[in-house]
């Protein structure tokens, strides 16, 4: 078995992992991920029982028990450069004896679910509302500095887009990678599904201007009309497909469920996405005990 040298799996001197200060005991197999550091006490606050707190840069945790389920709440701070710390840290510290540094025989899967918001790129979809991600779409070219990327990726969907929008050739190739399906069944059971585009960036790459002008001003639309068995595209983010790519070469399941505070079509934004978002927290805490 390989020893992964001290180079490559970098431990801090109380022997936790390098960016998260995590040690194996302090990570539930049930694990919320947010963006905002200051929304892990909005979900732990629910909590019974706050067993670990720990916290380096943006990367904040609080472990608990809800309702007799452990829990953690990981803040990952925004993009997918972001999530390639975070989950590859998480994987280890469950599935890496931190010791000897040889992965163990045994694999552990986590439930990885993202909480997050989001700007809805389809007209009838109203602020305020959930979006589960039933796929999620790559703008970040992250997963194909891993190897097999083509062999968790739907490559049909991925043909038919790149020839629907012309994609500038750039740009790195977007990748499809499904949710897992038993997550976006328990978790999503009543709630708009869709296809969610992570960007690598907040402006141009979502199609914002402000002073700068875009390379392809009608992305947009492009994107909004393309379809694919029934399909279509729903909304953007900034995390979803690194989570989705990583958990599938991993072996973990992943979901995400965004509430949508921006409709770019109908150039609305909600007046108070709090109390939206203080809703679905709940909701998504409930049907964790199912899990």
């Amino acid at each position: 078995m390989r020893r992964i040298e001290e180079s490559e799996l970098i431990l801090n001197k109380d022997g936790s992992i390098f960016h998260l200060h995590l040690l194996p005991e302090q990570i539930a197999e049930n694990v919320i991920l947010v963006g905002d550091q200051d929304r892990v006490e909005m979900v732990s606050k629910h909590f019974d029982k706050i067993e670990y707190e720990v916290q380096n840069r943006e990367f904040r945790t609080n472990t608990g028990i809800y309702k007799g389920k452990r829990i953690s709440v990981v803040s990952t701070g925004i993009g997918t450069d972001n999530i390639d710390i975070v989950l590859n840290e998480l994987d280890a510290i469950c599935n890496i004896d931190l010791k000897t540094r040889i992965a163990k025989d045994s694999h552990k899967a986590l439930n990885i679910i993202r909480i997050g918001t989001s700007g809805a790129i389809q007209e009838d979809i109203p602020v305020d509302t959930p979006v589960i991600s039933e796929m999620a779409i790559g703008f970040d070219g992250l997963l194909s500095y891993y190897a097999n990327r083509d062999e968790i990726c739907n490559l049909e969907i991925e043909k038919a887009f790149l020839e629907h929008t012309n994609w500038y050739s750039k740009l790195a190739v977007p990748y499809f990678i499904n949710s897992s399906p038993h997550l976006l069944n328990v978790i999503g059971k009543d709630m708009i599904k869709g296809l969610t585009i992570s960007a690598p960036g907040f402006y141009a790459p979502q199609g914002r201007v402000l002073r700068l002008p875009l390379n392809d001003s009608g992305l947009n639309d492009k994107i909004a009309s393309f379809k694919f068995n029934n399909k279509r595209i729903t909304n953007f983010e900034m995390e979803s497909s690194a989570i989705y790519g990583l958990s599938k070469l991993l072996g973990h399941n992943a979901v995400t469920v965004c509430n949508i505070i921006a409709n770019r079509v109908r150039k609305e934004y909600s007046e108070d996405y709090k109390k939206s978002m203080e809703i679905l927290i709940e909701k998504i805490l409930t049907r964790i005990l199912d899990l």
